[in-house]
């Protein structure tokens, strides 16, 4: 912004004005909070003189505050009241007009997005069809720089599209300290544009409560560490399931008068954080897809080869940036829209899966975030007429004007296929009778076993060989004990006991029986004949039925039906 006389602005920190009898600096600046006052701290020299300069913080809507100051450099200075209460009366219309210009250059650079010059959107529109587009995202997420947890980045990712959905998804990654859970958190994160994001180290309890209204709406909400933001798990456990969130104050303004305010912050947001102690955060993980993280021996030996190259220099940065680039702009073309599921009644969730009611709604949430990411190959439908468009109508190769036609993108079985096969692990970790962390310990305790032949073991050679601490294993162990996994065969408390697996299959089996559920409930939609064509496309479907009155009074009634 040009600096205008008599009012200087030499940064944001130090304004100077001038008149023909004075010299006032602000330091500091002005804040921008607070519109109801105007705190400052002053410098106040007379020009062309040797007397020292007053310095004074005060708030110049301060009637008494103002009339004291103005008494003030009047006896310092010399000089008579109204030459200076006109001056600070200029002074402080100069400061307002600058204020209120900071807080419009603020508003629009928050609301400022990236324009995508033609070749940009092209690209990413053509991307958005291509076959296997959940395959190549996952290569292209791999080609970012992002090592290794194949199956987590790419769940990620599409959790973190679905932002922009009617209920976004959340996601709290688990695993062992330096196993990296909030380097894979960061390097997704940083394919998601940076308007659509926000970043959280740590936050004071109330911080929340002081976004502008609409500010966070459709954002992803990046937490590095939740032991850092355990004072705002509160409201943000609120802006995930409500929404929004509320909260009345007292306020005191400058006359001294007490009022109450009450602020409002609408969501939807979607949330990711990392965390090591998965039981202390259950109200959040209960709202949340849990991602454990590889923490293989494979896994550390494609991290170490990648850090290796790098510092080789072998590694291309310069193609590194530009994939991300393309896959921010990816982001920037989806665009939030009304998600039809012609299938949902007709899906099921295996009885093992614990807390069944939250999960189901996980489960056809994700669905929908898949579909959501194939909007551009998606059949969609006006939702007034019936109608059916094709996905591949020139109209779309400029936008997408679903709002316009109210219109909506249909779920295809095709998008359930990949959400299941993205989702079983998902399931198996919440029908699971055991945590995370002593569940990795189990396999690991299995694995050992066999690859040894053994069948009974004690703790010591067990923590000897896994290189686990007495405390960690002591707690597995108990869980073990309790839920039936482990016994005890022989030995004594003095001398230490020996143990052996009651059912070494187990983990197999549950997840067995998962996917069995998930595989016969998809079989049981095809031999409904819901899609005739067997192509998994409602548009394939139309084209096997000529006449337009009888397609539209077929996709009315599935619409209807759900």
């Amino acid at each position: 912004m040009e600096a205008k006389l008599p009012l200087t602005i030499i940064d944001n920190q130090q304004l100077q004005y001038e008149n023909e009898l004075l010299k006032i600096a602000v330091l500091g600046g002005v804040k921008l909070e607070g519109l109801d006052r105007l705190r400052v701290t002053l410098k106040v020299e007379l020009k062309d003189s040797p007397r020292p300069a007053l310095r004074h913080n005060m708030d110049l809507y301060n009637d008494t505050q103002l009339e004291k100051f103005i008494r003030k450099i009047a006896e310092r200075m010399e000089i008579g009241t109204s030459v200076i209460a006109a001056s600070l009366n200029e002074l402080t219309n100069h400061l307002e007009s600058y204020r209120l210009q900071l807080l419009k250059d603020q508003s629009e650079q928050k609301q400022q997005k990236k324009q995508l010059s033609e070749v940009e959107r092209e690209e990413a529109i053509n991307f958005l069809k291509t076959p296997d587009l959940l395959l190549r995202t996952n290569d292209l997420i791999g080609k970012s720089g992002v090592i290794g947890e194949e199956l987590n980045r790419l769940l990620m990712y599409i959790i973190f599209t679905f932002r922009k959905g009617r209920t976004p998804l959340h996601v709290i990654s688990l695993g062992s300290s330096g196993t990296g859970k909030t380097h894979l958190q960061e390097k997704v994160g940083e394919l998601m544009p940076e308007e659509d994001k926000l970043e959280i180290t740590t936050l004071s309890e109330n911080a929340f409560y002081y976004f502008g209204q609409r500010e966070l709406k459709n954002k992803l909400i990046l937490i590095e560490d939740l032991d850092g933001a355990e004072n705002v798990l509160y409201p943000l456990r609120e802006l995930q399931s409500k929404k929004r969130i509320s909260k009345t104050i007292a306020h005191t303004n400058s006359k001294g008068e007490r009022r109450t305010i009450h602020l409002v912050v609408e969501g939807p947001v979607s949330v990711a954080g990392c965390t090591t102690q998965e039981h202390i955060y259950e109200d959040n993980a209960n709202r949340s897809f849990l991602i454990y993280l590889d923490e293989s021996k494979e896994q550390d030996e494609k991290i170490m080869n990648y850090q290796r190259a790098e510092a080789a220099g072998r590694i291309d940065k310069q193609a590194e940036e530009a994939t991300k680039n393309l896959l921010q702009n990816v982001q920037r073309l989806l665009q939030p829209i009304k998600i039809i599921n012609p299938y949902a009644e007709y899906l099921q969730l295996p009885n093992e899966v614990f807390k069944p009611r939250r999960t189901n709604s996980h489960y056809l949430l994700f669905i929908e975030a898949v579909t959501f990411y194939h909007q551009y190959q998606r059949p969609w439908i006006n939702t007034e007429t019936g109608e059916i468009i094709d996905p591949n109508n020139s109209t779309l190769q400029k936008s997408l004007p679903l709002g316009e036609v109210g219109g909506a993108v249909l779920t295809t079985i095709e998008d359930i296929q990949e959400a299941n096969q993205l989702i079983k692990n998902i399931l198996l970790r919440k029908s699971d009778e055991l945590s995370g962390a002593c569940r990795n310990y189990f396999e690991k305790l299995k694995q050992y076993l066999q690859e040894n032949k053994l069948t009974q073991f004690n703790n010591r050679e067990i923590r000897k060989a896994l290189r686990i601490p007495t405390s960690t294993q002591k707690r597995h162990t108990v869980a073990l004990i309790e839920n039936y996994f482990i016994k005890k065969v022989k030995g004594t408390k003095e001398r230490g006991y020996l143990y052996e697996i009651v059912n070494a299959q187990e983990y197999k089996e549950l997840q067995n029986k998962i996917t069995n559920v998930l595989d016969e409930t998809l079989q049981n939609i095809k031999d409904k004949n819901l899609d005739k064509s067997g192509s998994g496309s409602l548009v394939a479907q139309s084209k096997s039925e000529p006449p337009k009155a009888k397609r539209s009074k077929v996709i009315k009634e599935k619409v209807q039906e759900i």
